[in-house]
């Protein structure tokens, strides 16, 4: 049966973007499988090679059809600043909306309050809406102290159990997101998890690809293995734990650089404690952010791919692009915290679980992991397992497709 699907994400990105792409990816999936997919998004995080014009903007690209509103967004405004870009733009959605037809109504997250242009349309036009969950708002922000105001904290919490009790269906990318939705008191028959997925066809590229864009872009590596992160340098991700671990390593061993990709407003402050340390453009450097089709280069050189959080717990439900792009490339995963992604790092020996606080155990682990060739080696083989397998694009994109065609039969 055709489906008219309605997508509703603020940060729509293709591989163009320095963003993730799971929206962009799973409605390709959903065209190759005959529905039609209409999003209504902000220009925040597409490529700047698309000339938009004020206001509202119409594309179609690849078969989907795009409403865009051209508004600028970056990861360095402040909280407040972005929450008036939230605001804003779920203000704006709910108008361009209504204007639209569809069978069922997919809003995904973050922000939260994406889910006021998706709750207004549902009421409205008598059309199901999936809402899928990619962090536990107001849970995190509320945890790392973005979020103080107790108004705008009870108000944030009420739109969440709102949300999800008159949500048709939800998705939740973790077990720990699905288990934050059901702890609202939501049937877990209604809550599918749906994780980040694998693109192998992207990522998984020969080695060739690797070692000529370190001859071109990475001379200073000078056959030493690689180390990378490639992310926002934000408030939860905590990237100064780098230019610690950074020098921790430099004492142990000589053939290891870490290269950091990305940008936010943590980054100068990150690059400046790699100076104090002595490891900046030593076995530590910083590139800017670069579009997706360049982290497919960098890591199909990097021998290791690194994913960071602070030590707060409820950031450990996240489902992170890195991992999953890093299995996709066959390039074993290290993190720094726990959760359900540490227990599967554990399970699946794919890759090496650092000590959030002792950087020297941290490097001790990561130097061995690197230097032990029959477990890099199992790491490789796991790496390809798990993102063919378990992870892989088709299978998420078939579990959204049943979950939204479960809310229309509902």
């Amino acid at each position: 049966m055709k489906i008219n699907i309605l997508y509703l994400h603020q940060y729509f990105a293709t591989p163009e973007s320095n963003a993730g792409t799971r929206s962009y990816e799973m409605a390709k999936r959903l065209i190759t499988n005959g529905h039609e997919v209409t999003f209504v998004t902000s220009s925040a995080f597409l490529a700047k090679n698309y000339e938009l014009n004020p206001g509202w903007n119409y594309l179609e690209l690849e078969g989907i059809k795009l409403h865009i509103l051209h508004q600028e967004y970056s990861n360095k405004n402040s909280f407040i600043k972005r929450i008036f870009k939230f605001l804003q733009f779920s203000w704006k959605a709910t108008f361009k909306t209504l204007q639209l037809k569809s069978d069922v109504l997919l809003a995904t997250s973050t922000p939260l309050t994406i889910a006021i242009p998706g709750l207004i349309y549902s009421k409205i036009k008598k059309v199901p809406m999936v809402f899928e969950v990619r962090d536990l708002w107001p849970e995190l922000p509320i945890a790392v102290g973005a979020i103080k105001s107790p108004i705008v904290i009870w108000f944030a919490q009420w739109l969440e159990r709102y949300t999800y009790k008159n949500a048709t269906r939800l998705i939740g990318l973790s077990p720990g997101m699905c288990d934050g939705i059901i702890r609202q008191g939501i049937n877990p028959n209604y809550v599918t998890l749906a994780t980040n997925s694998c693109d192998t066809a992207l990522f998984d590229v020969d080695k060739v690809v690797g070692q000529e864009y370190v001859e071109k872009s990475l001379p200073f590596l000078n056959g030493r293995k690689l180390v990378v992160y490639t992310g926002t340098f934000g408030l939860i991700n905590k990237v100064g734990y780098l230019p610690e671990l950074a020098k921790a390593v430099k004492n142990m061993s000589s053939d290891i650089c870490f290269v950091a990709v990305g940008d936010g407003m943590e980054k100068q402050g990150v690059i400046s404690r790699a100076k104090d340390l002595g490891v900046l453009d030593k076995n530590l450097y910083f590139l800017d952010p670069v579009p997706k089709t360049e982290i497919v280069k960098l890591l199909s050189a990097a021998h290791l791919s690194l994913s960071l959080f602070g030590p707060v717990k409820e950031m450990w439900h996240n489902s992170a692009n890195k991992l999953f792009d890093a299995l996709a490339s066959q390039t074993p995963i290290g993190i720094n915290y726990g959760g359900w992604q540490k227990d599967f790092i554990v399970e699946h020996h794919c890759g090496v679980v650092l000590d959030i606080e002792d950087y020297n155990v941290s490097a001790n682990r990561l130097v061995n992991f690197l230097n032990d060739d029959s477990k890099y080696t199992k790491a490789v083989e796991s790496c390809h397992i798990l993102s063919y397998e378990h992870f892989s694009r088709g299978i998420m994109a078939k579990r959204i497709e049943s979950t939204l065609q479960d809310a229309i039969n509902d």
